[in-house]
């Protein structure tokens, strides 16, 4: 049994999650590199979460401001700049916001979920099963046939473009970004904000992609996702991994039972103040206690 001060894991976290004093980023390369050393991170803080952000490793350890100049804002102009030239992928997945995650990790997540090798029978069959709703489906079907269109038109292509089914056709274009369907490509200057994200289908967008992940196992892509995680956080629980990642309780027990065994985690991690034994990695403990 490991014992781990507060301070030990705030410590950790403020140079992973480049909050420490001159390790903040400064330029569009040093934020790739950041999201290749991390594997995933989230564009924005999500409140609620702890997690590293790009906003954190440029303006620090504060909320996110409203005003336009404020110089933490440079990561949009990195975000939007990046867009199309395909440095990481970039949709909203984890927990549904925005997400960056590496262009090696990516194959884990996609592993996952729910896309087998045949993107458009996969599809098929989820919605023939009542998996996905009828917006998604005309989403998805635009975007075959019409190839990447700005927010705008796809929604005029798609027929959901009144003002009742604006809800609907958000929900369903996080549904299909979380499920690794979809995702932005690049900046248009369509509609009165001459501001909108043009959408792209994965398997279209990043072809090699379906072909990386067709031979991952869940345990191996599991394993290797909560390797990252725990690299960038040092010490975790269940209910925060099944949170992030939205996979079911006893898949995610399964796989720390597995990486406990193997020893390459360890558990009864009892950080102060928290009775709720913790998990770390057994090769990043000794920098905890």
């Amino acid at each position: 049994m490991y014992k781990v001060t507060s301070q030990k894991i705030t410590e950790y976290r403020n140079q992973t999650f480049r909050l420490r004093a001159g390790l903040q980023l400064k330029t569009p390369q040093q934020a790739v590199d950041f999201v290749n050393e991390r594997g995933f991170i989230f564009f924005w803080p999500v409140k609620g979460y702890t997690f590293p952000s790009l906003w954190g490793a440029v303006a620090g350890d504060r909320p996110v401001a409203d005003e336009h100049d404020d110089p933490g804002h440079i990561t949009w102009n990195w975000k939007d700049s990046l867009l199309d030239k395909k440095v990481w992928y970039y949709a909203r997945t984890l927990k549904r916001k925005n997400t960056m995650i590496s262009l090696d990790a990516v194959r884990y997540f996609y592993a996952l979920s729910p896309n087998y090798g045949e993107p458009e029978e996969d599809f098929a069959d989820q919605y023939n099963q009542g998996l996905l709703p009828l917006e998604a489906r005309l989403i998805f079907d635009v975007l075959v046939r019409k190839g990447p269109l700005d927010t705008l038109s796809l929604r005029k292509e798609a027929h959901l473009a009144g003002s009742n089914s604006s809800s609907p056709f958000n929900r369903a274009l996080d549904l299909l970004q979380q499920q690794f369907k979809l995702l932005p490509i690049a900046i248009s200057e369509a509609g009165a904000w001459k501001y909108a994200f043009v959408y792209d289908l994965t398997h279209r967008h990043f072809p090699e992609l379906p072909e990386q992940a067709r031979f991952i196992s869940e345990s191996r892509a599991m394993e290797q996702i909560l390797i990252h995680f725990f690299t960038t956080m040092g010490v975790s629980n269940l209910k925060k991994i099944t949170s992030l990642f939205q996979w079911e309780a006893d898949r995610t027990r399964n796989a720390l039972d597995r990486m406990v065994k193997s020893g390459v985690l360890l558990d009864e991690i009892i950080v102060e103040g928290n009775s709720e034994p913790q998990y770390s990695l057994k090769s990043i403990i000794d920098s905890l206690t």
